[in-house]
């Protein structure tokens, strides 16, 4: 004890010394001043000795009072400047060109175009073409045979390193990634080649949907251009259709809000081994645009119940908002199958013209008209309809009707009618099963809203090609006119869809007895304008 003592007390005087021979210099910081009678415990390290002296005689104490003011900032300046130094670590930014891309070369495809993200240096870095040869020659040998590569290595030798280098820098990035776009829709194009002969849609639209790791989102755009990414929820699968769901709490006000955009959204690689990573690079395709201004005073409110309003947006949109507050609490949208993957995959995200970004929309391909001079009735004839009513996983009818037809005499005021199910045949009469309604949910409520349905429309023509095809959002409301059917005693409801193509009119009866709906007219009108450019006719 004693010996440990003195060697403190010698330290200390040494201290002193070299504190009044060098005031400027900078010294060892000085240790915090503690009363004699202090019962916290030492800190740990070398200096415990020196602590439990301080805590006896308060030497320290005193000799960090006789420094100044100003040496007690040096010191303490001085040892904040050498514990961060002994602190700090190599920093990856820093390292050298060659040891990055010695690190970029164990990284996979998807791994390199993340990477890239994060600056222009790791930018140019990870689009080296000598490492994207190698993923390129890996996952598209040559099909030369006189190479006989054994591996990816002895291939890059074939092209010397001035070679590969002499590409502008990403030419075998872009190449890889062109080729993989292409092997992926390839492997789509395969999926959608046999068709439903009820439908006349592809028959594997949901697994092709799960084969590109199709998803959709919606972006909300703010008076000041900010963007607002909403993934899907949940999807459901129908016999002609896709409704998507996206709900949650974190939705911006709506108040501020100018646009949405509806978009499909695909991994940029595609790997069948592996699941495509959340946070991996994507490709976004515009599918439609709304608009938001003034939701509640210019769209359509076609139902609500006690928590939410629905309120629904052209072609396929519905939007729930909660009737306290007006937020967003949901949105839903139904998609129907007729080229759903290429307006999903093939519409541009963003084109640059004139330093302005626009979005662009797949464009179907324009439909050649076959020319028939022999049939007369062209065009008015052999027409096939099927139609699908459903919500929330609930099909409440489902059907197809073969032969329809036109008269020339039925073609009035630009419409061509079509009539499915007559007013006057009872047994064509059919019934909507279950309890009708739009079935909608949240994080935490869930609801129903009575008389609303998604209805998907598919009309064939004689060749049984799509020739119209919707899928949207419906809601029945009470018939104004009196009903002239006396087998059926209760309340007439009305339902109307219309757009460019046509209009889809539906006259129900309420069945007390049974509680069920009764569809006892169904009718359909084409535009003559649609006709003649499908047909090359002249009606």
């Amino acid at each position: 004890m004693a010996t440990g003592r003195g060697w403190i007390l010698q330290q200390h005087s040494l201290g002193l010394a070299w504190a009044a021979a060098a005031p400027q210099r900078l010294a060892p910081p000085a240790l915090p001043s503690r009363s004699p009678l202090s019962s916290a415990a030492p800190p740990p390290g070398p200096d415990r000795g020196s602590f439990a002296l301080s805590k006896r005689s308060g030497i320290f104490t005193a000799m960090s009072a006789k420094l100044s003011e100003t040496q007690n900032i040096c010191i303490q300046r001085h040892y904040q400047k050498t514990s961060m130094k002994s602190k700090s670590c190599p920093c990856i930014e820093s390292m050298p060109s060659e040891i990055l891309l010695k690190i970029f070369s164990y990284l996979d495809a998807v791994s390199l175009l993340c990477i890239g993200c994060v600056n222009k240096r790791f930018y140019h870095l990870a689009s080296d073409n000598v490492i994207w040869f190698k993923i390129y020659s890996s996952f598209f040998p040559p099909k030369r045979t006189n190479w006989k590569t054994n591996s990816v290595e002895k291939t890059a030798v074939l092209l010397s390193h001035a070679m590969i280098q002499d590409r502008e820098l990403g030419y075998w990035k872009n190449e890889y990634i062109m080729k993989q776009i292409a092997a992926g829709k390839t492997r789509i194009i395969q999926l959608l080649k046999p068709i439903n002969p009820y439908t006349g849609l592809p028959l594997k639209t949901k697994e092709a949907i799960k084969t590109c790791s199709l998803n959709w989102v919606i972006v909300l755009k703010d008076r000041n251009g900010k963007e607002h990414v909403m993934e899907q929820v949940d999807i459901s699968f129908n016999d002609t259709s896709v409704t998507v769901f996206w709900y949650g709490t974190n939705w911006p006000c709506l108040d501020t809000l100018s646009t949405l955009e509806l978009c499909g959204v695909t991994p940029l690689l595609l790997d069948q081994c592996k699941v495509p990573p959340k946070n991996g690079p994507r490709r976004r395709s515009l599918i439609a645009e709304f608009n938001l201004t003034n939701l509640t005073k210019v769209t359509t409110m076609i139902g609500s119940d006690m928590l939410v309003q629905l309120f629904h947006l052209n072609p396929g949109l519905l939007v729930g908002l909660w009737k306290k507050g007006n937020g967003i609490a949901f949105v839903t949208a139904s998609l129907h199958h007729h080229q759903l993957i290429e307006r999903s995959t093939l519409g541009s995200a963003t084109m640059l013209k004139e330093h302005f970004i626009w979005r662009r929309q797949y464009i179907l391909p324009p439909h050649k008209p076959i020319l028939d001079d022999v049939d007369p009735e062209y065009g008015l004839h052999g027409y096939q309809l099927h139609i699908d009513m459903h919500s929330g996983g609930h099909t409440y009818m489902c059907g197809t009707f073969r032969n329809l037809f036109c008269r020339k005499d039925y073609i009035q005021n630009g419409y061509l009618r079509l009539t499915v199910i007559s007013l006057k045949n009872n047994s064509q009469h059919l019934p909507l099963a279950g309890k009708v309604g739009f079935f909608w949910r949240t994080d935490v409520f869930k609801g129903s809203i009575q008389n609303c349905y998604m209805m998907d429309v598919t009309l064939l023509d004689e060749t049984e090609k799509p020739f119209w095809c919707f899928s949207a959002p419906v809601y029945m409301k009470l018939s104004s006119k009196a009903s002239c059917l006396y087998d059926y005693m209760g309340q007439n409801y009305d339902l109307n869809y219309v757009d460019s193509e046509g209009k889809v009119h539906i006259e129900l009866v309420w069945v007390e007895e049974t509680k069920e709906y009764y569809i006892v007219n169904l009718v359909l009108y084409l535009s003559t304008e649609k006709v003649n450019r499908w047909f090359g006719t002249k009606y």
